[in-house]
Parts: C-alpha cells; sequence; structure tokens
C-alpha cells in the first residue's frame, strides 16, 4: 500500500509538473537568436554576435543562416573581429513563410535586410551571400547606400535574366509540373527533406533579377568568388565584367562544397579588410 502511495505522489507531481511547466521534458529547446518584426509583419529570425564592424551573411536557396556555421568563414570572422550577423531569410528556417505572391513580391526578402540593419542600428555595414543569397545580396546592394562591401558566391551572370529558365523550371516543379528534368537534382533533395515547399516554389516564383543596366551603376567593391568545379549559375567571368571594379577569384569546390573552404573564407575576409 506504501509502495502504492508513493507511486500516486510521484505520478500527480510528474502531471502538475507538465501543466505548470516545470519539468524538463516539458520544455521546449531554447534557440540562439531573436526575432524582428519586418515591413509587412513577417517575423525575421536573425543572430548577431560580436562587437566589430557588422556583416551580414545571406544564405542559399532552403537554406538558414545555421547553415554558415557549417564552413570556416562564420568562426573566422568572429575570430578577425567582426559583428556577425546571420538570418533565415523569409520562407526559411524559423523565420515566418508566407504562402502567398505578396509575401516574396516587390524585392521583398532585400527589404528584410535593410530592415534588419535598421533594426540593429547598423549606418555601415558590410553583405556576403552564396548561391541564391548572392542574388539577394545584389538586390540589397543595389538598394542601400549603406552597404560598404558586398560579396557575392556561387553566381554568374544567369540571374540577370528575368526569365532565367531554371528559375522558371524551379518554380514549376515545386509546383508539382514533373516535366523539367534540369532540376531534378533540387526538386528530389527538397521532396526528402520537411521544407515548406509552397514557401519555396514563391520564392523561386517572385527570385529577383538585377538589369545589366543596375550593375553598370554600382560604385561599392564587390567580390565573386567561384569553385573551380562551379557551373550552375551562368558565366562568372561575364558577371566580372558587369560590375565595374568588382574582383572574381576561383577557391577549390563545386557549387555545392566552394563556400565551406579555408580558402573561401581567407578570401572573404582579406577582401573585406
Amino acid at each position: 500500500m506504501l509502495v502504492i502511495k508513493k507511486l500516486s505522489a510521484s505520478l500527480a507531481l510528474l502531471i502538475f509538473m507538465l501543466i505548470t511547466g516545470n519539468c524538463v521534458l516539458a520544455q521546449p529547446v531554447t534557440a540562439p537568436g531573436s526575432y524582428y518584426t519586418s515591413f509587412d509583419g513577417v517575423k525575421i529570425h536573425y543572430e548577431a554576435k560580436g562587437d566589430g564592424f557588422p556583416v551580414i551573411l545571406v544564405h542559399g536557396f532552403s537554406g538558414t543562416g545555421e547553415g554558415w556555421k557549417k564552413g570556416k568563414l562564420y568562426n573566422d570572422m568572429l575570430t578577425a573581429g567582426y559583428k556577425v550577423i546571420i538570418l533565415d531569410q523569409r520562407g526559411n528556417g524559423r523565420s515566418d513563410k508566407p504562402h502567398d505572391d505578396a509575401g516574396y513580391a516587390n524585392d521583398a526578402e532585400a527589404k528584410d535586410i535593410m530592415g534588419l540593419a535598421t533594426s540593429l542600428g547598423l549606418k555601415r555595414y558590410d553583405v556576403v551571400g552564396y548561391s541564391r543569397g548572392s542574388i539577394i545580396t545584389s538586390r540589397v546592394f543595389v538598394l542601400d547606400k549603406r552597404v560598404q562591401k558586398a560579396v557575392m558566391g556561387g553566381m554568374g551572370d544567369a540571374y540577370t535574366n528575368p526569365e532565367w529558365p531554371r528559375r522558371i523550371h524551379a518554380y514549376k516543379a515545386l509546383m508539382g509540373d514533373t516535366s523539367f528534368h534540369d532540376v531534378d537534382g533540387m526538386i528530389n533533395y527538397i521532396h526528402s527533406n520537411p521544407f515548406d515547399e509552397l514557401a519555396l516554389a514563391y520564392q523561386q516564383k517572385w527570385q529577383p533579377s538585377t538589369s545589366k543596366q543596375e550593375l553598370a551603376k554600382v560604385k561599392i567593391p564587390v567580390l565573386l568568388i567561384d569553385g573551380t568545379e562551379d557551373h550552375d549559375n551562368g558565366d562568372e567571368v561575364a558577371l566580372h565584367k558587369l560590375i565595374p571594379g568588382s574582383k572574381l577569384v576561383h577557391v577549390p569546390g563545386d557549387h555545392n562544397s566552394a563556400s565551406r573552404t579555408p580558402e573561401f573564407s581567407k578570401a572573404v575576409i582579406a577582401f573585406l579588410k
């Protein structure tokens, strides 16, 4: 009888702890970082570390800010004394994921980054993008005069075409069209992971382009950095010619590996100094 009473008391205590949230098992995992509310009410998750000159890192398609921590650049920049800011772009990670055209049209993703800079009180900053993050980075440095230097990794000139076939194919494939086999690898990867596929589809539908005329007016230093085996997003040499005074560097690797290499990190930090 005593054993039963002890078990009953323990069960009652467990139930109480679960209800009140005092049980460790019942507590959600607390993720690092913070949220800010963007221009249209969308909440953007970000993390800022360090106390030096601010640099915003912009991840690629279906990625998150945490992805930067898998390579060398993130920690190397902190060690070099920068204030490093990562974010989950809308539709990704812990940020809100709108399911409508308005959520991604008219440079919404670039506005998120510029708004984040404003919310953090940044009067000047640098921006580093990779893959699709470079496409958004391009919009940011065209639109925001606070940007001092910019890095575009894993990107050629294909994104300057507003009718870029692969973008259109990716959007249609994410909406269920199975006839575009040039994006099979991307689509298979997305289907095999718990992504919000509708949000990703809207990102492809409204992915911005930056015109050759806009690029011709760029005045800030821009670094283009690509893997020697990266052939994913057009011709980086052609893009280099479109941006006055830009610098082009090649590092070992393909599109998926180049950004994580020591050579990538070294080149970016040397450029930003």
